[in-house]
């Protein structure tokens, strides 16, 4: 008789899970480390109105996390309740959970934290005679001596979960990660004190530098971050200030030149709450990859004010998630603010910034009849790229008509390198000797090897990348004259290019199509799975159609914006600019230098060339003093 064969296995029935089990798998998603059960509990001081937070750790927060704060306190009949899941004072309906102005709102971190650690709350109002401190193992309720506020004590952290804690690493690593979290939170509130001490000594402190309660100004901001990220980022970054509509972007973009191998300044803040959200970091990146060298990564602590009931903060359980209403609103705004940022070209700040020579004091030297300009006489083999002898190569004369396919212009063909920024430039030899204190990158003086120009200002001595430079007068000039139309030209394909594309695909396209037009693209469906390619940017007429609507897609769906075309026609214009700049090993007059330096001062990210290499450097008085041990 053959029996059945034994079930895979065993069915358990459907039960509730016990609170303390419950409290412990939330832990899991909002307790990750230490420094997680600092974010919380700072979170909750500066909700109570606190001016002072002070943090103290023992073994990298492992052993102990204690937070006191001078805010409003708990009043005593509240303390039990406010170690119940999901009890909290922030919100009381759906309206104020979708316009929710408060760091904290969920109800659950400490509900959390105690399970996971021996926990206990000791707080006082100001219309109590006395604090209160509650035992969250064991219940126990009994009065304490305590100014107005609050101290949060957490011993030994992942007690009851063993593994856990064996996912922890030293003390010292730990330790950094608490550092970084209230790092984030003194960027965020200029106008509140925070200290933190590590094994009785004091680890790191931040002072106010506003009044408590004040919108803090530029100023304000500016003091923070030098204290919290170092002086050297103020002199490193440029102030930001944009509105777009109801969206207000402030806060501090590096220089480029500033960048870092890695990308762990980077700090974004929605409504004062940091957030790591994927729109705004590839706006950013998008705002820099015209100037950045190679894989550099940018440094910025931007600030974005928006309407609270436009941006849902209610998708993490960390809360440092966030999801706007419209992506693509911030995406602009954003990358729109740091690209006027970064296009000011930095010899615009040598002009007001003070003179290592004195205005009045500075004569220039005016190089007579100099011997090596007689080379210009050889009428050396010039292989390519403008000539440059004819000033029109670099500034004055109006430009040819674009070609309708630049990628297959000739180096001729290229026009000249105009100003984008600004006009009224005077020519280099009729300015006399009292206007030259007012050229930010000075007068040219020499030219080294065909490659370097040297160049005297107020402040010392400028070097000057002629090629690079060039090329990069030339690239942003090509720019704005295929930006000037405001929609990039688009040319249809004789043979639509159809592709196998996903129900995603499908809806972006369907949905993103006024976007797409405006990229030069048309997408249609050709069936239910396959999308057609009819019409591509004219500049990329050659490329692979597919590959460029693939790619655009993806970022329409992800960001509800695109680069890519943008990026690839950059490429071809970087290329025509790199091909039709001036050539290294070209000698060139004291005119046309000086051209090429009253270009610079006027180009947008004339700072950089095409591929993010710097184009100049200044040398002031003071360190070239130093070379020589003048003064010593």
């Amino acid at each position: 008789m053959n029996t059945p064969p034994a079930p895979a296995f065993a069915r358990r029935p459907i039960h509730e899970l016990p609170d303390e089990l419950i409290s412990q798998i939330a832990a899991g998603e909002v307790v990750e480390r230490p420094a997680s059960v600092v974010r919380e509990l700072v979170d909750n001081a500066l909700d109570a109105g606190a001016t002072q937070v002070t943090v103290r750790l023992l073994a990298g927060g492992v052993r102990l996390i204690a937070v006191e704060d001078d805010g409003c306190g708990i009043a005593e009949q509240e303390l039990t309740l406010a170690l119940r899941r999901h009890a909290t004072s922030k919100i009381a309906s759906l309206d104020e959970l979708e316009s929710v102005a408060t760091m904290g709102f969920r109800g659950e971190a400490l509900a959390a934290i105690a399970s996971v650690s021996e926990l206990s709350l000791l707080s006082r109002t100001a219309t109590a005679s006395a604090a209160c401190l509650l035992d969250a193992r064991s219940g126990e309720l009994r009065p304490a001596a305590r100014a107005v506020g609050t101290t949060v004590q957490v011993k030994e952290l992942f007690f009851s979960t063993p593994a856990r804690r064996k996912f922890l690493k030293s003390d010292a690593t730990e330790l950094a990660h608490c550092v970084q979290a209230l790092r984030r939170h003194a960027l965020a509130r200029p106008d509140v004190g925070f200290a933190l001490w590590h094994e009785g000594r004091l680890a790191q402190q931040w002072r106010a530098t506003c009044a408590p309660g004040q919108e803090p100004g530029d100023d304000a901001l500016a003091r923070r971050m030098a204290d919290v990220l170092g002086e050297d980022f103020i002199t490193e970054s440029l102030t930001v200030h944009h509105q777009a509509g109801p969206l207000v972007i402030t806060g501090r973009a590096g220089l480029p030149s500033s960048a870092r191998s890695r990308a762990d300044q980077q700090y974004s803040y929605v409504n004062g709450r940091y957030v790591r959200d994927k729109v705004l970091q590839h706006a950013a990146r998008a705002a820099y990859e015209d100037v950045l060298h190679g894989q550099r990564q940018p440094i910025w602590v931007l600030y974005l004010r928006i309407d609270p009931a436009r941006v849902d903060v209610n998708v993490h359980p960390t809360k440092i998630e966030v999801r706007f209403r419209d992506s693509r609103e911030v995406h602009q705004a954003t990358l729109h603010a740091l690209q006027q940022v970064l296009a000011a070209p930095r010899a615009q700040a040598l002009a007001g910034a003070p003179a290592s020579i004195p205005t009045e004091n500075f004569k220039p030297n005016r190089p007579q009849t100099l011997a090596w300009q007689a080379q210009a006489a050889l009428k050396l083999e010039e292989s390519s790229g403008h000539k440059v002898s004819d000033l029109q190569a670099l500034w004055g004369k109006p430009a040819p008509a674009m070609p309708d396919s630049p990628a297959q212009a000739p180096a001729e063909a290229l026009p000249p390198a105009q100003p984008v920024v600004g006009a009224g430039v005077p020519a280099p030899e009729a300015a006399g000797a009292g206007d030259t204190a007012a050229w930010p990158l000075g007068r040219a003086l020499a030219q080294i090897h065909g490659v370097y120009i040297l160049a005297e200002n107020t402040r010392g001595l400028v070097i000057v990348d002629m090629h690079a430079a060039h090329e990069r007068i030339v690239y942003e000039r090509l720019k704005a004259q295929i930006d000037a139309a405001r929609r990039i030209a688009s040319q249809p394909l004789l043979i639509p290019a159809t592709f196998a594309a996903t129900p995603l695909e499908v809806a972006t396209a369907e949905t993103q199509g006024e976007t797409l037009a405006m990229l030069g693209l048309e997408i249609t469906a050709f069936s239910a799975r396959t999308l057609a390619v009819r019409a591509v940017p004219t500049t990329l007429v050659q490329g692979d159609a597919v590959e460029l609507a693939r790619k655009v897609l993806a970022e329409l769906a992800q960001y509800e914006a695109s680069s890519v075309v943008e990026r690839a026609r950059n490429e071809i214009l970087a290329t025509m600019a790199c091909h039709g700049a001036v050539r290294a090993n070209r000698l060139l007059s004291l005119p046309e230098m000086n051209a090429l330096l009253r270009q610079m001062e006027t180009t947008e990210r004339s700072d950089q060339c095409n591929h993010g290499r710097p184009t100049w450097r200044q040398l002031s008085m003071k360190e070239l003093d130093a070379l020589f041990l003048r003064g010593r």
